[in-house]
């Protein structure tokens, strides 16, 4: 059995700089990996199949871990086939990559099992046929994604060594804000970012990595805020009790804050199931990379 950990991510910072002829955006983020993650475990033999701990998530065609073995069984047709097990522990409609990263772990596995392995490089690209965040989670590693997401660059060591290790609360409401809809809420305002004031922020910010990259913003919070009105009540609620600053991940609906290190998570997420309800999900972890 060949075994694959498939992190969450955050975005950092997301900036929407416009939309293009072929319907998606261009954006600027910076993104980086969680200690959070899921499980992907991988039997070759039989056929392709998938089971998974979740019975709310499909394990049809339509999973992105069967979409990137029909994938890499397309470009290298004598890999072998067999049963894909998945633990979940990422929650889903979060913004958090989950799918998109369970779709690079297989990637990574099934190229384990090869013989004559492909390589990085190849998976990246074919990961950018599956999902726009694939490409990223086929190394994990803290970059800054631009163009639709496929176009990856490095951080600095500097800003990986700053970033990695640091305490982050992730929490997210009992509603998930399909992507989708992030973006056509952003589309009707029409209110993208301007590209170069955002590149000249984010290059301050690779200058200071120690301060908190959050400050650089989400555009697509506004849209989805104004929408989804549960979401900036709670986290206004946190500023004012106990004073700390959550911030929209991705297309949400999951935020996160940096915490002190002496900071109670169990007040923190108390506060939170106080405005949200119970299904409220709430997780207490460090960027892993």
């Amino acid at each position: 059995m060949f075994t694959e950990a498939a992190p969450a991510k955050l975005n950092l910072s997301l900036a929407v700089t416009g939309r293009r002829a072929d319907g998606f955006h261009e954006l600027v983020s910076l993104v980086a990996s969680l200690e959070l993650a899921d499980r992907l475990d991988f039997t070759p033999g039989g056929p392709w199949r998938l089971t998974c701990d979740d019975p709310a998530l499909p394990i049809d065609g339509s999973n992105l871990v069967l979409k990137a073995a029909a994938a890499y069984a397309r470009v290298r047709p004598d890999v072998v086939p067999g049963h894909f097990h998945l633990t979940k522990k990422v929650p889903s409609g979060a913004g958090l990559g989950g799918g998109s990263s369970d779709a690079a772990a297989a990637l990574r596995i099934l190229d384990r099992t090869m013989a004559e392995p492909s390589g990085l490089d190849p998976l990246e690209e074919l990961a950018a046929e599956i999902g726009s965040d694939c490409p990223y989670f086929v190394r994990g590693q803290a970059a800054i994604m631009r163009g639709r997401g496929e176009r990856l660059e490095r951080v600095p060591v500097a800003a990986a060594t700053a970033l990695k290790g640091r305490r982050v609360l992730v929490a997210k409401p009992p509603f998930g804000v399909p992507t989708p809809e992030a973006y056509a809420l952003l589309a009707k305002t029409k209110a993208y970012a301007e590209a170069a004031a955002v590149e000249a922020a984010l290059a301050e910010w690779l200058a200071q990595p120690q301060r908190d990259p959050s400050s650089l913003g989400n555009t697509l919070a506004d849209p989805v805020f104004a929408k989804y009105l549960a979401l900036p009540a709670a986290l206004d609620a946190l500023v004012r009790n106990p004073g700390i600053v959550f911030r929209m991940t991705g297309s949400g609906s999951a935020c996160f804050a940096f915490p002190g290190e002496g900071t109670v998570a169990e007040a923190i997420r108390g506060a939170l199931v106080q405005q949200w309800g119970p299904g409220t999900w709430f997780c207490d972890t460090r960027i892993s990379a």
